[in-house]
């Protein structure tokens, strides 16, 4: 998970920019697109006391589980999950967001998933040895 601090407005705005991060993202971490990314512009509430004043909200699905982007563009804010069951680097999607968004400051938040999934030893000790690095 991904909080971005202070993005760039017209970024934040930019369809073909958060369309392009989740179509090309999942060939750059080794993950599988299962369909295209769905990636739609909103206007957000009329309330004047509401956070959300409108951005852009997107996802991608991929066979390891999905990657969603949020942004906030009157608060300069982004916010990004990369769900998924297979280890991918971290530092490598801090630093691809980083570079699309230009934030003034980020918090990132990184949640180990599935320790008990599936249930068989031997079978989470084939995948810890295959799949998983140390964080």
């Amino acid at each position: 998970m991904l909080d971005l601090y202070g993005c760039k407005k017209e970024r934040l705005v930019d369809l073909d920019l958060v369309y392009n991060a989740l179509d090309e993202l999942p060939g750059l971490l080794n993950m599988h697109k299962i369909m295209p990314p769905y990636v739609i512009p909103y206007k957000g509430s009329a309330d004047p006391h509401s956070f959300d004043k409108g951005g852009i909200s997107g996802v991608v699905i991929i066979a390891e589980s999905h990657i969603g982007i949020h942004t906030f563009v009157e608060q300069r804010f982004a916010s990004i999950d990369i769900f998924s069951c297979k280890n991918f680097e971290p530092k490598f999607a801090v630093e691809y967001f980083d570079k699309l968004f230009e934030p003034e400051s980020y918090d990132k938040n990184f949640v180990m998933r599935g320790r008990e999934f599936p249930r068989e030893i031997m079978r989470v000790r084939q995948l810890v040895k295959k799949d998983r690095t140390k964080f």
